[in-house]
């Protein structure tokens, strides 16, 4: 077994570790099919060669090519370490600094299999979020991590460490790009061919970051989601006997089950990989699973007669769950069984394994797309046309359906599915996107997902922190806050006190929780001092999720309700990747891609570790703020009320900001009466 001081030492070159391929027994990416040349395959070797030198490249170079050939990339699963990846203590690394000692920390939680769905092919979630490209830039970056002093920064080009550089004290650590393309070549396919020369990778969001805290986050996200669809479409704060069905277990989606017991609902998850479930039910995440449709209707209908909270896997595809079993309920009994319906498939990857045709078992499905990617994408476009069509019937008799943000109805509409919304702009559908209808608005609060990760390893230091979080949020509502800042509060407060039993912690020790600038900022600070005090061990990683208020232009998802033309501009995300650069983040990222897909997005974010120093302090307030304000100021530019009003306050609690306000158009006729001189 190989130690952490192993690790840092660089490439084990001398001997060559054993060649063991593949691992059996833990999930793998699906094969990649990049349709490369004879010379790109060979410009493909020759890159992967370059991490060694020539005395071991005859050896290495047809096992490289045996790995293009077999899964359509150079994984170097030979140089897999034979360690136990998971988020050590982080005075267990050997570093020279504690900020490298935490990313470091935070790179194996990243591939923790507890926590990662490929971990074996560096995929932390999604099904190509990837840490890095290949094993040898793993032990590349931890060397570099181990060696670097606090007056050099490593700088990350899609996976590949550049090297050390010399900076200042007060500079990032570690600057990561993940799939900067030039705009005119960020295309699928380019991108398959690219990602198989190993010069540019898909990050998603925090995969590429090293920031992701397993499905802990989306959990957090899922629930309020669905909390505020309840409230918006059902008129419901009980969601208690409520409905919802939905797919995907996998990465991310994962989070599903968990969220709709805590939410208080029925959630009727499907899933094709049987993995993937198993995986969940263990977690205690999933409550049961069942591949029998007959049994999935009985269990659903005693559910919600009895208003359980229930969490049902269904091992199968959605499209059969959806029609015929629901849309057959309905056209035999007139009975309506399900209130809300989403989809949560890796759907921005969706002919490369991220949507499954119903048209075919799950195994079926990976042997065509090796095969044949061509005729899995056709049925993969079949699917989704017969996916929606019974959206659209249950929807028609009253079932309230969102899209997550996966490019679930962009892909539908590319595939000719009926999702077109008449007279509407490009980023809108028949039905709308989460934050269109449900989140956005607490973005434009100043609402995010902002999260921590305690290094020390020690829950009680995790409870620590809840317990100051609750605290200094429960002080905000004394001090008095506008209703719909105070509901944000209650619902997170809520989540604090719950998560403990409902057992979220995947990984390293870890919280998320939605709040605005005030008290993203009031928490660092109360959680610094706790540092400085002894109440807490050691550092703490404060981060977020990329999908925020200010850190990713996306037009179909997170910049979804933004309607002054500006939805497709990405300004904002790389304005914030360069302020948290140098308002004092440890480390900042921003990428190509997450979420919705390769060349639909731009996302950034940030690490930045708390010590307990005044230092550390004044970096939290300086940079948390910046990174809330950004996007609230770009909201409220575009014409979002709550942004008015939210940077407006912010601009009166600060002399120092001063944020360019948009005048309303009052009298539309004046428009009409110009253009028409």
């Amino acid at each position: 077994m190989t130690s952490l001081k192993e690790i840092c030492r660089g490439l084990p070159l001398n001997p060559l570790p054993e060649n063991k391929g593949r691992r059996k027994g833990i999930p793998h990416a699906p094969v990649r099919t990049p349709s490369l040349t004879a010379q790109e395959k060979k410009l493909a070797l020759r890159n992967a060669l370059r991490y060694f030198p020539p005395e071991i490249q005859k050896k290495l170079a047809p096992e490289f090519a045996e790995e293009l050939r077999l899964y359509g990339h150079i994984y170097m699963y030979r140089f897999c370490p034979d360690i136990e990846m998971r988020a050590y203590p982080i005075g267990e690394y050997p570093c020279k600094t504690k900020s490298a000692a935490a990313i470091m920390l935070m790179i194996m939680n990243n591939l923790d299999p507890s926590v990662a769905q490929f971990p074996q092919e560096l995929v932390t979630y999604g099904g190509n979020g990837q840490v890095f490209s290949n094993w040898a830039q793993f032990w590349l970056v931890m060397q570099y991590l181990s060696e670097m002093t606090e007056e050099q920064t490593l700088v990350m080009y899609s996976g590949h460490p550049l090297g050390l550089f010399p900076s200042h004290q007060r500079s990032p650590r570690l600057v990561i790009t993940n799939g900067m393309v030039i705009p005119n070549y960020s295309s699928r396919d380019e991108y398959e061919k690219m990602f198989a020369l190993g010069v540019t990778m898909y990050g998603q969001m925090t995969a590429g970051s090293y920031c992701y805290i397993g499905p802990q986050g989306i959990v957090h996200g899922t629930v309020l989601t669905v909390l505020n669809a309840g409230r918006r479409y059902l008129r419901a704060e009980d969601l208690s006997g409520k409905v919802f069905v939905t797919s995907g277990l996998g990465g991310m989606s994962g989070a599903q089950a968990k969220a709709a017991v805590i939410a208080g609902c029925v959630g009727i998850i499907a899933e094709v990989d049987e993995a993937a479930l198993l995986k969940r039910h263990k977690q205690g995440w999933l409550m049961e699973i069942s591949n029998n449709l007959d049994h999935c209707i009985a269990r659903l209908r005693e559910a919600r007669k009895n208003k359980i909270a229930l969490s049902l896997g269904y091992h199968g595809n959605v499209v059969d769950l959806s029609s015929p079993l629901l849309v057959h309920e309905l056209d035999t009994t007139g009975e309506l069984l399900v209130d809300l319906g989403s989809d949560q498939t890796s759907c921005h990857n969706p002919f490369n394994g991220g949507y499954y045709p119903v048209q075919l078992s799950f195994e079926e499905g990976k042997q065509l797309l090796s095969s044949n990617p061509g005729k899995f994408r056709t049925l993969v476009q079949e699917s989704l046309k017969r996916h929606v069509a019974a959206i659209n019937k249950l929807a028609d008799k009253g079932m309230f359906f969102w899209d997550y943000g996966n490019a679930f109805l962009l892909e539908a509409q590319r595939a000719g599915a009926d999702v077109t919304k008449k007279g509407a702009n490009k980023t809108e559908f028949r039905y709308p996107s989460y934050v269109q209808h449900i989140m956005g608005d607490i973005f434009s609060l100043g609402f995010g997902p902002f999260r921590w990760v305690c290094t020390s390893g020690d829950p009680r230091d995790l409870a620590t922190t809840d317990s100051i979080a609750m605290a200094v949020l429960e002080d905000s509502i004394r001090q008095g806050v506008s209703t719909s800042v105070k509901q944000q509060y209650h619902d997170n407060i809520r989540w604090i006190r719950e998560a403990g039993r409902h057992s979220l912690v995947v990984g390293s020790q870890a919280r998320i929780l939605y709040s605005d600038q005030k008290g993203r900022v009031s928490i660092a600070v109360a959680i610094n001092r706790a540092i400085s005090e002894g109440k807490i061990k050691a550092p703490v990683v404060l981060s977020r999720d990329h999908h925020d208020v200010s850190g990713t232009d996306s037009p179909f998802r997170e910049t979804s309700n933004i309607y002054d033309g500006s939805a497709f501009c990405a300004d904002m995300a790389v304005q914030n990747f360069v302020g948290d650069a140098f308002r004092g983040a440890t480390w900042v990222a921003l990428h190509n891609g997450g979420g919705v897909g390769w060349g639909e997005v731009i996302n950034g974010g940030f690490g930045l570790v708390l010590d307990g120093s005044k230092e550390a302090e004044e970096r939290a307030k300086m940079m948390l703020s910046w990174d809330v304000s950004n996007g609230v100021a770009r909201r409220c530019w575009s014409g979002n009320a709550f942004a008015y009003e939210t940077i407006c306050q912010a601009m009166t609690e600060n002399s120092s900001l001063r944020v360019t306000l948009p005048h309303q158009v009052l009298d539309e006729n004046i428009l009409e009466q110009a253009l028409k001189l």
